[in-house]
């Protein structure tokens, strides 16, 4: 079997809850609504790779109940290829997202269950998957040194390698130095280099730190703002698109990532995949549900046809 893209990661089960705001330690207050669906950075990743039109596989844990049963319908429906083993002794994973109903901002709480136990063994059962890949992409809701293995893993075999830093986490020059892509958000890119970024030229002298410190580039998002790519060489800003009203902001950067992922995967220049995952982000954004909705091929390209290069 050959897939496109590996993908290492988390699944879990949000249970989002839309309120005014969120409550006092001590208080409780009335929610608008709840919610119960599938998450989880990998999974999303791979949810949207796999809507965009890559082979895509997810490598991960599962327990064996039912969020289990869940995130493998999830997959089946976005045509991802399970790569996860299942484990009686432990459970699948669960969030707790607060929604801000205003501004449809969030706020999240992570359990990766048995996926938290993700290691070198699980990588090595999954080695010809990663290395006759073209893209590999991770996160940090797994271990990090599982991470830092299974970039090694892909790095070492010539697979284009991509590192979502999220959530943030400090990292040693030894990870950096193993990523062809490093992709964190404004709030990421302060807790790996220190720097504040409030706007493009602070990512501009963020990225440059990020290349500095080992990356061979770097992708800072900033949300409203799009996201500025440094190749090494040069830096240039991407600007989103408009896709409608924004609804809710959970998993644009999962949306942002599988849509680079799968860019890359399908022979498009960096640029191009970066537009590519920036309209992917921006359809995202525009649907209000249980999970991110991650949008189909067709859409992202209709998207991209409205906002020419």
């Amino acid at each position: 079997m050959s897939l496109d893209i590996v993908i290492l990661g988390v699944f879990v089960a949000d249970t989002a809850y839309r309120a005014s705001r969120q409550p006092k330690m001590g208080e409780t207050i009335l929610g608008k609504s709840f919610a119960l669906g599938p998450g989880g950075k990998g999974s999303n990743q791979a949810v949207a790779a796999g809507m965009a039109g890559a082979s895509v596989g997810m490598l991960t844990r599962l327990g064996r109940d039912p969020f289990a049963d869940m995130a493998l319908t999830t997959w089946s429906k976005a045509g991802v290829t399970s790569l996860a083993s299942q484990h009686a002794d432990s459970y699948t994973g669960a969030a707790y997202i607060f929604v801000d109903d205003s501004t449809g901002d969030n706020a999240i709480i992570v359990c990766p269950g048995v996926a938290a136990s993700l290691g070198r063994d699980d990588i090595d059962a999954q080695q010809e998957a990663i290395e006759n890949s073209k893209v590999f992409l991770t996160q940090f809701e797994q271990p990090l040194e599982t991470a830092e293995y299974a970039l090694m893993m892909a790095k070492q075999a010539g697979v284009t390698t991509i590192l979502n830093p999220a959530p943030a986490a400090e990292m040693p020059a030894s990870l950096l130095a193993l990523c062809d892509y490093v992709t964190p958000n404004e709030s990421e890119t302060e807790a790996i280099t220190g720097m504040s970024v409030e706007t493009v030229e602070d990512a501009t002298k963020a990225a440059e730190e990020l290349i500095r410190r080992g990356a061979s580039a770097a992708i800072v998002t900033l949300g409203e703002n799009g996201c500025l790519f440094h190749d090494g060489t040069e830096a240039k800003h991407v600007p989103a698109m408009s896709a409608g009203p924004v609804l809710e902001t959970t998993g644009a950067g999962d949306a942002f990532n599988g849509g680079f992922a799968a860019g890359l995967a399908q022979g498009m220049s960096p640029l191009e995949a970066i537009r590519f995952a920036t309209a992917t982000a921006s359809i995202s954004v525009t649907r209000q549900g249980t999970a991110p909705s991650m949008p189909a091929r067709t859409e992202i390209e209709a998207l991209l046809h409205k906002h020419p290069a």
